[in-house]
């Protein structure tokens, strides 16, 4: 039957080739029209096409061995595929972490942004340079008309309420003051925030319980730090948005979770 909507899901695998255990059947049941994924992993050569392949899906990837990588998975044609910042020498990091494509008239950007280590490590600054860089490219290539979505890892908690015990994750890379204001400026070029415009103010929704923390999950200590943004076109047109749980309960799980929006058509 078709859909009256475009779906489209983000999904840090930690390991794609250990999670297809789960991502092929979450692709069946939830029939996504593009599901962006990160942290594959693994080198290009060692991609795993054929399972995407026997499911009549196309994939687009770039990646490298051990880390990073990225990767979009849809049933339709994915045109236009380019991968990091477009320049002349591309950095080799840069292209597994950044990828973007159009899928029938969406623009995608499918983004694992750095983590950033400690605000001390140079990996922090070079992290707020990602987000004027990301800015930059939006700004080039795209216009706010556009049907456009930003998503991925994004690698920020965006508010106190995006992440458990907030005062004491002031000086978290991932919820430093700092890196906070770098990705709303990067917002600020004319995209929202998906998940808040259709649950605001809703508190304990995170895409990230880190494996390290016992029963982080039962316990609810987590991190909304994967996100999708879309432009003005597509923000006025959300028919759903949520973070499917049911992922991370699986065996052998992502620390990562889905995060889904449904775009009406």
């Amino acid at each position: 039957m078709k859909r009256n909507f475009f779906r489209l899901a983000t999904y840090n695998a930690n390991g794609i080739r250990a999670r297809l255990h789960i991502i092929l059947p979450w692709l069946k049941e939830h029939r996504a029209d593009c599901l962006c994924i990160q942290e594959t992993k693994v080198r290009n050569e060692d991609f795993p096409q054929k399972p995407f392949g026997e499911m009549d899906m196309n994939v687009a990837f770039s990646g490298q061995k051990g880390y990073n990588g990225v990767a979009v998975v849809s049933p339709h044609e994915i045109r236009d595929i380019t991968t990091g910042f477009g320049l002349e020498k591309e950095d080799q990091e840069d292209a597994a972490r950044l990828l973007t494509c159009r899928i029938l008239d969406f623009d995608i950007v499918n983004t694992y942004v750095p983590q950033g280590r400690a605000l001390d490590h140079p990996n922090f600054q070079k992290k707020l340079e990602w987000f004027s860089r990301l800015r930059d490219l939006f700004s080039k290539r795209y216009s706010v008309s556009d049907k456009f979505v930003w998503c991925g890892d994004i690698n920020v908690a965006p508010e106190e309420i995006d992440v458990y015990a907030p005062e004491k994750k002031l000086n978290h890379v991932c919820f430093h003051e700092s890196v906070r204001k770098a990705f709303k400026e990067c917002m600020g070029w004319g995209i929202s925030d998906c998940f808040r415009a259709v649950h605001p103010g809703e508190p304990e929704q995170y895409t990230f319980y880190d494996y390290r923390i016992p029963k982080a999950l039962e316990r609810k200590l987590g991190w909304r730090i994967d996100h999708i943004l879309a432009t003005k076109p597509l923000c006025t047109n959300i028919q759903d948005c949520f973070i499917d749980i049911e992922p991370r309960k699986a065996k052998k799980p992502s620390d990562h979770t889905f995060l889904v929006a449904d775009f009406r058509i």
